[in-house]
This record gives structure tokens, sequence and C-alpha cells, in this order.
């Protein structure tokens, strides 16, 4: 197509807000004004879905619950009183803790104050707080936030031994469900790591989760510094409106109010019925089209800014865990799903561009553009202007941003000329009221998505068949080391896995023994070959 014609698309295309700044271009996208056509019927049913859903309807029909993560930045919006109520008082105790932290009324001992926090969560009670914290952190903040988002022991040891004081940290701990072992087994790292620095962990941590949970009850019963609701009706990957998210950003300094109003602004932009003014619509479109509705390509997304660097990862899970089923509402098999990857621009230029340029067509782009250089929230930094003009010149009249906005064009031309599709979502600059509107922007286009290829996007029953897995595992180590005890002399892992009434798991008996000798809860004698190693209690 000539750049005239482009250029034409373009114009025809873009949709622009022009209150936010905020802009979609699918220009880079080849379908015809036939194919929204052809989809305007199930978009139209999409958008009657996303109505009831946002009226209270069943939208997640296996648990038999109401989605209403919409109904956090707009309370009024929620189907009863008492909900509505619960989400406003629930935002006011935020603040008001928030407040009392940064004050130093609320503080871990007399004359000191929080100056850190510690947040134990995984999947969507992790991945959201880190993207935010990574797109609206500044040195001067008044908490800095670390994550312990995985079971693994030498993790939570390096995060530990990097906190710069333990007495001025606190603790959040998040689950849902209040049952999820990584987080359980991160808050007992945490608090044996308060025990032993001799500290009162009670007055460092912070419990959010559902009421009445176990993590309720634990946090009740041992009396801890507070406790803030998530309900049954906020899933883990669309809960960064929660306490889940607001809470750290609040003690990190970011006007949370700001990133709600941004995230309802979005709201109703993506309400709109017209699909051509509609962004989420047209983003899901897009998404349609590119994978022609089976999920044939992956997304891959470039944000050319370092504050927006975790967002393919705050939306792999977003997308692939809503996304990612193997049966329709109907109960077909389908095996949906888009896959999700990327970095940052320019980064990506010297990492897999070449292949995205050069090798396999099976993807397509989401570039997310920042129009401004600095973000506002940096750029009243202390001592700033000694560092750096806002934009220092690299050359004669070009800065270091306008490289960045070469990279992208250029990047964008490039993988165009190879026939490989692009959409771009554009801000003006990344800050509190920004944020919110690209996580509401790819939340609701995640559900209009859902509907066009009619999967539940709500519920997660992978992720439910890896929990009830691991739970077999730990249960076969356990029967492994009891035979041990019992056993007379060493034994090789197929004589275990005999021993124990399951030849069929030798290959897993194997590979819990060599973790367990590793770690100096089994003796091992090596033999020439590792399946001939025999392993005693220790």
């Amino acid at each position: 197509m000539s750049s005239e014609s482009l250029w034409s698309r373009f114009k025809e295309r873009l949709i622009f807000d022009a209150s936010s700044g905020f802009s979609l271009d699918t220009s880079r996208l080849n379908y015809d004004d036939g194919y929204l056509s052809k989809m305007e019927p199930a978009m139209q049913s999409a958008f009657e879905a996303m109505a009831k859903l946002e009226g209270g309807g069943i939208a997640n029909p296996d648990e038999r619950r109401m989605v209403g993560h919409y109904w956090l930045r707009a309370p009024q919006l929620a189907p009863t009183a008492e909900i509505s109520s619960a989400i406003t008082s629930n935002l006011a105790r935020i603040k008001d803790f928030a407040a009392k932290v940064h004050s130093g009324e609320i503080s871990p001992a007399p004359g000191a104050k929080f100056s850190h926090i510690l947040l134990v969560g995984i999947g969507g009670s992790a991945l959201g707080p880190q993207f935010a914290s990574q797109a609206l952190g500044t040195p001067r903040d008044p908490l800095r936030i670390s994550f312990f988002d995985n079971t693994d022991p030498d993790g939570m040891a390096k995060v530990i031994f990097s906190l710069p004081s333990l007495g001025e940290a606190m603790v959040i701990v998040i689950s849902k469900s209040g049952g999820t072992k990584e987080t359980r087994n991160g808050q007992l790292v945490a608090k044996a790591a308060f025990e032993a620095a001799g500290l009162d962990f009670r007055k460092h941590f912070v419990a959010v989760t559902g009421e009445g949970s176990e993590l309720d009850k634990t946090a009740k019963a041992e009396d801890w510094l507070a406790r803030f609701p998530m309900w049954d009706w906020v899933g883990g990957r669309t809960s960064e409106f929660s306490a889940v998210g607001l809470l750290a950003l609040a003690l990190q300094g970011a006007n949370i109010d700001s990133v709600l109003a941004g995230a309802s602004h979005m709201d109703v932009l993506t309400r709109s019925r017209t699909i051509r003014h509609n962004p989420a619509a047209m983003l899901a479109l897009g998404w349609h089209h590119c994978g022609c509705g089976k999920g044939l390509k992956d997304m891959v997304v470039l944000p050319y800014k370092d504050r927006l660097e975790l967002f393919s990862r705050y939306l792999q899970q977003l997308v692939m865990e809503s996304l990612g089923k193997e049966l329709d509402l109907s109960g077909k098999v389908v095996n949906q799903g888009i896959a999700v990857y990327g970095n940052k621009g320019s980064t990506d230029q010297h990492a897999y561009v070449q292949q995205l340029r050069e090798g396999l067509n099976n993807f397509f782009v989401v570039f997310i553009e920042v129009l401004k250089d600095r973000s506002s929230r940096t750029s009243g930094a202390p001592g700033l202007q000694r560092f750096a003009p806002e934009s220092l010149e690299v050359e004669p009249g070009i800065t270091s941003g306008d490289f960045l906005t070469g990279f992208y064009l250029g990047t964008r031309g490039a993988l165009y000329e190879k026939g490989r599709e692009s959409m771009t979502v554009t801000v003006v600059e990344v800050n509190e009221f920004s944020v919110g509107m690209l996580i509401a922007l790819f939340e609701r286009a995640v559900g209009l998505y859902a509907s066009l290829i009619s999967v539940n996007a709500y519920h997660q029953p992978g992720v439910e068949a890896g929990k009830k897995a691991a739970a077999a595992v730990l249960d076969l180590q356990g029967r492994v080391e009891a035979f041990l005890k019992a056993a007379r002399g060493p034994q090789t892992a197929e004589a275990i896995a005999s021993g124990i009434g399951e030849p069929g798991a030798a290959e897993a008996v194997f590979i819990i023994a060599r973790h367990l000798a590793a770690n100096g809860r089994l003796e091992v004698e090596h033999a020439s070959s590792p399946f001939g190693d025999r392993y005693s209690a220790a």
C-alpha cells in the first residue's frame, strides 16, 4: 500500500480522545470494511454481555459468581447499595491508613516510621502491584517496595537481605482464598525473619484477603496491624483497583484517585456501542482478525518506555489466563487463547525484532507509544536539572527521546513492509491517570474478545488443575520419606516407587529424591548412572 493510502487509512481509523490525549491506531491491520460489517452482530452481542456483567449478572457460570471489577472505579454502578458502600468505605480506609503511615501515627515502634513494603503474593496479587510500582514509582516515594512472588527459598532470602531495615518494613500478605500455598510459604518465611531479628511481626503484618479466609482468621487471631478485604466478585488478575493494588500504591505516595479516574474514563470510552469509536472493541477485533478468531498468532507487546517494561508480564496473565481455555461456553473443545510476550523498545530491537521482521510470521504487535519524554512524577525530582535538562540533546537538535520515537516508527514501518501487522496505543505520559486507562482498556478488550470466541474469561480451571497436581506430588514426597525411614538400607528410585506401591511414579520419585538429597534431607550413594543412585533417610 502506498504511503498516501496508508495516511488516508490512518486518518480514517485513528480513535482519538481529546480530553486525555489517548489514541488507538489500527491502520497497520490489513482488513477491509467488510470485516467490521461481518463482525458487527457478534460485537453487539459482546456489548450486551458486557452490559449484563456490569449490571450484576452471573458472568462466571462455572462458579455462579458476579464479576465486578468495573464497579471498583465506579461504585455507583454496583448492583446493590451494600457492594457500593463496601467499595467506597474500603477506599476511604486505604487512604486513611496510608496517611497515618506517612505521618508516623501508624508505626512499627515508638519514634520509628515505615520506610519499605514487602508485598507477599503471587499471580494477580503480585503482577498488578509490580507493574504499577514500576510505572509510577519515584526515588521520592515515602515507602519503597519489594516482592515475594514465588515459593523459591533463595529468591525470598535475596529479598530479605536486600531490605534496608527489617524493623522499618511493612509486610502486606495478599491472598483472596487465604489458601494459596506460595503466598502462605512467603508469609511464614517473612514471619521467621522478623522473629529471628527479635521483632514483633504482628506490628508489621497487614492482610488483604477474603473475609473469613484462612489468612483472615490468622491475621485476626495474631492481631496483625490491619486487614483489608477482597471480594469473591473480583478475580485476582482484575484486582489492581481493589486493596490488592491500591493499598501498596497509596503507601508509595501515588494518587489513587487519579488511577481510578483514568480507569473510569476508559470505561466510559469503551462502553460505546459504535465499534469504530470504541478502542476496546477495535483492539479485540484486531486480535480476532490477526489470529482468525482462533489465537493463531501471538501478541507481542512493545511499550516504548522503561516505566512500562512490566506491562507485557501483567498482560500475560490477564490475557492468557482469561482466554486460554479448552472448552467454550457450550462445552465444546476449542483450545482457545492468545500467547503474549514482550519487553520494551528499543531494547527489543537488539533482541528479537530480527526474527519478528524476517522469521516466522506467527505474531502481531501491540505498540505502546508515550508522547512525553519524561513522566511528571520524575520531572520534579530534586537535583534533576543538575543531572540533565528535560531532554538532553545527544546530537544537534536531536534528543534521546527523539531516538526512542524514531526507533518505534522505524520498527513499525520495517515490520509492515514485511507484512507483519500491528496496532498502536498512545498515551501522553506515564502517570496515574494513564496507567488506570491502560489497565482498564485491556481488561475490557479481554472481556469483549472472550464473548466473540464464546469462552468464560473469568475462571481458570487449568490453574486449579496445576495446584491439585502439586498437592499430589507433595503427598508422594511424604510417602517416599516415610518409606525410607522404615527401609532396610539404601534404595534406588525404582525400588522406592515399587515399595510405596507406585511403580509408575518412578520418574517423579527420582526427581523428588534428587531434590531432597541436594538439600541434605536424604543421604545418597552415587552410582555410575544417576538411575542407580541409592537413597536413605538422613
